[in-house]
Order: C-alpha cells, then structure tokens, then sequence
C-alpha cells in the first residue's frame, strides 16, 4: 500500500469530508485503514458486573484508502504518491514537490 501508520491524512469523501488525521492502523487485505478522529460511530455497551460498567463509547471504524489522500509534509498539499528507486530501495515521493514523503513507521517482521 502507497499510505503507512503514521502519514497525514484528507478525507475526501463520506460524513467526514475535509477532517485531516493520522493513520493508526493499515488493513491492506481489506484495502482500508483507521484514521484517529474520523469516522466515529456510537456503541452502546451493556453492563458485565461491577468492573465493566455499560455506557456508550465511541469506536472508529476502518475507511477505504480511495476516500482519503495523503497530505505531504514539505508541502502541505493533497498529494498522490508516487515512487523513486535508489540503490535497491523503493521511496515515495510527492507528485506536486518531487520531494521524499520520509513520514510512517517502518515495521521489521
């Protein structure tokens, strides 16, 4: 996926047009991801005794990657990604800048 955890986010369409975020968690295999602040949804929880009381919290649910697009950090403008290859690595740069997009967190497995 062209977006990681930790890039800065536009939605661009649904309820939340126009809201930025973070990117906290990337679900390629659903082609979604969860942005902090964005899609929240209300749930009602019922009581399970006297150490978890009931109430409503609110939950973020996952968005599809093709309502958001990524906000450049040099720029700071709406951005498509784009790749460079440099000595056996992959880096992805801003359309509008030309310049590396070095945000998201890189996970060893």
């Amino acid at each position: 996926m062209k977006l990681k955890v930790g890039d800065t986010v536009k939605v661009t369409l649904g309820k939340d047009r126009g809201k930025t975020g973070k990117i906290e968690k990337v679900l390629p295999k659903h082609n979604t991801l969860v942005v902090s602040g964005v899609n929240l949804y209300k749930k009602h929880l019922k009581s399970q005794g006297e150490k978890k009381p009931g109430g409503i919290i609110d939950i973020t649910k996952p968005l599809n990657t093709a309502k958001v697009v990524l906000i450049c950090p040099k720029c700071h403008q709406p951005t498509r990604v784009g790749y460079q290859g440099k000595a056996k690595k992959k880096i992805r740069i801003c359309r509008k800048c030309s310049k590396p997009i070095n945000g998201g967190t890189t996970k060893k497995s």
